[in-house]
């Protein structure tokens, strides 16, 4: 297959009713141009408002994946946006008539067979894939949840549920490219516990499940009272519960339904990054909230990758943000310990700095002095110098402010630096500061090639007469 981006020829609607508020709802797809990605649309809202499909609005994941923009929101995203990046559509603007995308049959499939419906047609511009170069992991040791991904040349999943109920038992499933998906994943439903069903009800939740849209797991007897009570609010006078198993309704797609939905809910959630993926994410019991908070690390890598590649464009010929004097104004640094000449860059999450580096430095008269290299340690000092100034620059008074760092992890040397090089340090937030806490990774360049790399997390103070205290406010 072409690796152009791809959208729909034309608009194309499905009806059906929300999970939870059992309200009608219409879903539009339509064509968008190229770098669109996917972006939902409120049509029952004044000025129908548009809410991307960006992890960092994600607001609620108890049951399914909500996003919410300026006030508006849209329930239950993950099927849908599984279905377009099951079809390889990267651009798409779905359009929905209320807060709830609609459930259908539990599953992908509908979604799949209205979008092929439009045919899929390319566009000029190419793909631009996330990939990996390192394993990025993921562990909530409360609920058990484990995720992987290690590199590799397309998007393949392999997933392993296991909640502890007799019934389910522990399954597994696997997608070893995307191509799979329409056949193998899509079908797959949704399912649910028979006691939950009764609790759900009891919150005026699932108005708009019956027992067709999902697969119903019985792990437990039910009195007969409360099953009468099932049975007349699904209109299903036929259900039975004979012992353990499924209910009596249903017939699996495949033995291992459950865990190919949670392979399902995987890529849908996962399209919240912002771009095509190739890696190989491995879970163990994922559950939507996992899935979104691997998303946002996926995408603190992306804007990382960016970062190293707007290094490229940095000009050091032109005049700098700050200088040799500006930065002795926020760094209580001296020579021969001021080792940043200048900053060309700095925003609120990232910073580039500039050290020439000559035979007149300190260190070389007792560092190989007859063949000069630069000590690592002092790398590691020099980054950590223009990460203090992107830190020290988010407090209105950095004079009153020290950066200590605590932590330093993951640094690897690629090349020596000699006299001569001009080193390029390129910082970048890995998450929001939070509570004077700083975490930032960079990356050393000199022409263009990286000579050393590594993670900080560095703590704030601030200096009070003789007085070192630590601040908690945030900094972001």
């Amino acid at each position: 297959m072409s690796d152009k981006q791809r959208t729909i020829q034309k608009a194309v609607s499905i009806t059906g009713k929300g999970l939870h508020t059992g309200a009608p709802v219409t879903l539009t797809f339509n064509p968008a141009p190229e770098n669109h990605w996917y972006k939902f649309q409120r049509t029952d809202l004044e000025g129908q408002p548009i809410i991307e499909a960006d992890c960092d609005l994600v607001v609620d994941t108890s049951r399914g994946t909500t996003l919410e923009k300026n006030g508006a929101r849209v329930h239950t995203t993950e099927h849908v946006l599984a279905a377009l990046v099951g079809l390889q559509i990267d651009n798409c603007l779905i359009q929905v008539s209320g807060p709830e995308m609609p459930i259908m049959d539990g599953s992908s499939l509908s979604f799949i067979e209205i979008l092929e419906s439009a045919r899929i047609v390319e566009q000029e511009a190419l793909r631009e894939y996330f990939e990996l170069t390192e394993n990025l992991t993921y562990e909530d040791p409360i609920k058990k949840v484990e995720m992987l991904a290690v590199p590799q040349d397309t998007f393949r999943t392999t997933v392993m549920v296991d909640y502890g109920s007799e019934v389910l038992g522990t399954q597994h499933a696997s997608m070893y490219h995307i191509g799979e998906f329409k056949e193998q994943i899509a079908p797959c439903r949704t399912f649910v516990f028979l006691r939950e069903l009764e609790a759900l009800l009891a919150n005026n939740l699932i108005k708009g499940g019956d027992m067709d849209n999902a697969i119903v797991l019985v792990d437990s007897e039910l009195p007969e009272e409360k099953l009468n009570h099932l049975r007349e609010v699904f209109k299903k006078p036929d259900v039975e519960v004979k012992g353990k198993g499924v209910l009596n309704n249903t017939k699996l797609r495949f033995f291992n339904e459950p865990a190919r939905h949670k392979l399902l809910d995987i890529v849908g959630d996962l399209a919240l990054v912002g771009k095509p993926l190739k890696i190989h994410v491995l879970a163990a019991r994922p559950g939507h909230a996992g899935n979104v908070d691997f998303a946002k690390k996926i995408k603190a890598l992306i804007k990382i990758q960016k970062a190293e590649k707007d290094h490229l464009k940095v000009d050091l010929n032109k005049a700098p943000l700050l200088n040799i004097t500006d930065i002795m104004k926020l760094l209580p640094h001296r020579q021969p310990m001021l080792l940043v000449d200048k900053i060309m860059e700095l925003s609120h999450e990232h910073v580039i700095g500039v050290k020439n580096v000559t035979l007149n430095e300190e260190f070389f008269k007792g560092h190989f002095p007859e063949s000069p290299v630069m000590p690592g340690v002092l790398l590691i000092e020099a980054m950590a110098q223009c990460g203090g100034i992107l830190v020290l620059k988010t407090v209105p008074d950095p004079e009153n402010y020290l950066t200590y760092f605590i932590k330093i992890d993951g640094v690897k040397f690629r090349q020596q630096v000699i006299p001569g090089d001009t080193v390029v340090f390129s910082l970048r937030l890995v998450t929001p500061i939070r509570r004077g806490i700083c975490h930032m990774k960079g990356i050393a360049y000199v022409n263009n090639k990286p000579v050393m790399e590594g993670e900080m997390m560095a703590q704030i103070v601030k200096v009070k007469g003789n007085e070192v205290k630590t601040t908690t406010t945030e900094l972001a």
